[in-house]
């Protein structure tokens, strides 16, 4: 009966995300909360909660503090001069466009939100694109992969939930998944500049407008839409910040500290160098506290499921049904698995399904032929570039309609290459031993 009440809990729960019917929010509180009732755990549920919330509270802050670093950094401005060199240095070639565009979607996902990324993106390189009649294509592609591999960051979303939903550490997930992120990044380096050659090739045996490709401006380029928020900027900062930024990235890396203490010091000192009066303070929170916001809540919600998941031992008994589907063959493989199954799963369901509902019985199945729940969380992460093709991605339509193509060319175009990002991010965590091939335990 336990078994199938928690194969219950999981599909309603799916259902009523996938289907809208619930807010994801919502459904991670008030889900678990009835099947926990239905399997007689009344009296218990409160107390199974707070451990599930206690449990996630590092994380909430963490994401929490990270966020508001970021949100500092692009409106005091640090990355607008990167934007300006840029578009400098790729003015005129296609391949360099192209390469530039894949470069400063990379270093804009730092902040972790794919939405920010494709508004800086699209509106520095776009009239780029348009000026020079190049491919739109080729603008939602590179953007894409960038964000695909950058979505693994700790503040990105997928990479907090997985942490969530197993009850782990970020820095035993994230940090060992570095040398995949800088492959991966390096990847979609190397697909931008064979897109470049390509339209290289084809602009030349093409004919020009009829008005010719007129000088480029700088000024007009280089300061898209975005830069209108003047109010915030602080170029003056911008070297400290800079620094401040990259003692903070060595930080994380090394774990001096940790995760939520690291960027609530940061956090803390950003906010002095760049906004020290309490007024521009207040203004900052209100600014960013509806994305603060909507990703905390979603964590200390799912701490209430995850809490009831494990506290009613409803996982364990997913988890041995699961055992004993997996054929004996196929179960010390169990990660790899994952991490080719992540793709499908994250393209057809939401993040939030995915790492809250499929994740957490995948990893108690795979604990018995000895992977660990870390191993098995990272193998989750790998099919996070096919997931944006997903047409459940809101952020998404953000990015076709800002670049103007459709839907379904972006996904056709951009499908293949997402898909070979997946390889890449496999090959790697295969060859670093983050993600292992076989397990440790044959039963």
């Amino acid at each position: 009966m336990l078994t199938l009440l928690a194969f219950g809990m999981v599909i309603v729960f799916m259902t009523l995300i996938m289907t809208k019917r619930l807010s994801p929010l919502v459904a991670l509180i008030l889900v678990p909360i009835v099947f926990g009732l239905l399997a007689g755990f009344s009296l218990e549920l409160g107390e199974m909660m707070l451990t599930g919330i206690r449990n996630l509270a590092p994380t909430g802050v963490m994401l929490m503090f990270a966020i508001l670093y970021f949100a500092i950094m692009m409106d005091a401005g640090l990355f607008e001069p990167f934007v300006k060199r840029i578009v400098v240095l790729v003015h005129g070639d296609p391949l360099k466009v192209i390469v530039g565009t894949a470069a400063l979607a990379l270093v804009v996902s730092l902040d972790g939100d794919g939405s920010t990324t494709y508004m800086i993106t699209t509106a520095a390189m776009l009239p780029l694109y348009r000026r020079m009649g190049m491919r739109l294509l080729n603008l939602a592609c590179v953007v894409m992969l960038a964000g695909g591999v950058m979505n693994i960051l700790p503040w990105g979303g997928p990479t907090a939930r997985a942490v969530s939903a197993l009850g782990l550490e970020m820095n035993d997930v994230f940090v060992p998944m570095i040398p995949a992120m800088v492959a991966g990044a390096v990847w979609v380096l190397f697909v931008a500049y064979r897109l470049g050659l390509r339209e290289r090739a084809r602009l030349a045996t093409e004919p020009t407008p009829a008005d010719g490709l007129p000088p480029v401006l700088e000024e007009e380029l280089a300061n898209p839409s975005f830069h209108e928020d003047e109010e915030h900027r602080r170029p003056d900062r911008l070297v400290i910040n800079a620094l401040l930024t990259a003692v903070l990235l060595v930080g994380l890396v090394s774990a001096v500290l940790p995760l939520p203490a690291l960027f609530m010091l940061g956090f803390a000192i950003a906010m002095m160098l760049n906004y020290p009066s309490i007024d521009e303070q207040k203004s900052l929170l209100s600014r960013h506290a509806g994305n603060v916001l909507a990703v905390v809540g979603l964590i200390f919600a799912a701490g209430v499921f995850t809490g009831i998941l494990s506290g009613t031992e409803m996982v364990d008994a997913m988890a041995n049904s699961v055992v004993g589907a997996v054929p004996t063959a196929l179960g010390p493989y169990l990660a790899v698995v994952t991490a080719v199954l992540s793709a499908p799963f994250t393209f057809f369901v939401s993040n939030d399904a995915f790492y809250f509902g499929i994740l957490p019985i995948l990893a108690a199945a795979g604990d018995a032929y000895g992977i660990t729940a870390a191993e098995m969380a990272r193998a989750s992460l790998i099919g996070q570039p096919v997931h944006l093709l997903s047409p459940l991605v809101p952020s998404t339509y953000l990015l076709v309609g800002l670049v103007g193509v459709d839907f379904d060319d972006h996904q056709r175009y951009t499908m293949k290459w997402a898909l070979m990002s997946v390889c890449v991010l496999l090959a790697v965590a295969l060859l670093t031993a983050v993600v292992p091939l076989v397990g440790s335990v044959v039963p």
